[in-house]
C-alpha cells in the first residue's frame, strides 16, 4: 500500500465513491470508531456510511501518514457539514447547518492491499 493508494482510498471517501473507498477493505474487515461503534465486514461499513452520508457530508484531509509493510498510521483532519437533521444518530445529535471539525488518529492493519483492521480514535476537536 502506497501513499497514492491512501490518496485515491480518501478522494473515493470525500466523493461518496462507495464502490471506490469500499474495494480497500477485506470482506471481514473489522472496523472500530473508538468505544462508540464497531462494524465488521465490508458491506457493513459501506451501509453505515450511506446512512451517514445521507445527513452529513464528511470531508478528510490527511495531515500525515506512516506506511509499513503490515499497515500504517494516519494522522487526519475532518469537517462534518451536517445536511439534513439527524436527532437520533447514534454517535451525536445533528442538525442542517451544524459544522463538526476533528482531527482522528486511524490504524489500518493491511494484508495482500486490503484493510483487515482499522481503530480510529479522535485526537482532538477542533
Amino acid at each position: 500500500m502506497t501513499r497514492e493508494d491512501f490518496e485515491r482510498y480518501i478522494d473515493a471517501f470525500n466523493r461518496d465513491d462507495f464502490d471506490g473507498f469500499s474495494s480497500f477493505y477485506a470482506d471481514n474487515v473489522d472496523f472500530n470508531l473508538g468505544d462508540r461503534k464497531r462494524i465488521v465486514g465490508r458491506q457493513g461499513i459501506v451501509d453505515f456510511y450511506r446512512g451517514v452520508k445521507a445527513h452529513i457530508h464528511e470531508e478528510l484531509r490527511i495531515i500525515d501518514l506512516i506506511l509499513g509493510p503490515t499497515g500504517a498510521g494516519l494522522h487526519v483532519y475532518t469537517k462534518f457539514t451536517t445536511v439534513e437533521d439527524w436527532p437520533d444518530f447514534e454517535l451525536w445529535p445533528t442538525k442542517a447547518g451544524d459544522v463538526r471539525e476533528i482531527e482522528s488518529i486511524i490504524l489500518y492493519t493491511i494484508a495482500n492491499g486490503k484493510f483487515t483492521h482499522i481503530k480510529s480514535a479522535r485526537f482532538k476537536e477542533l
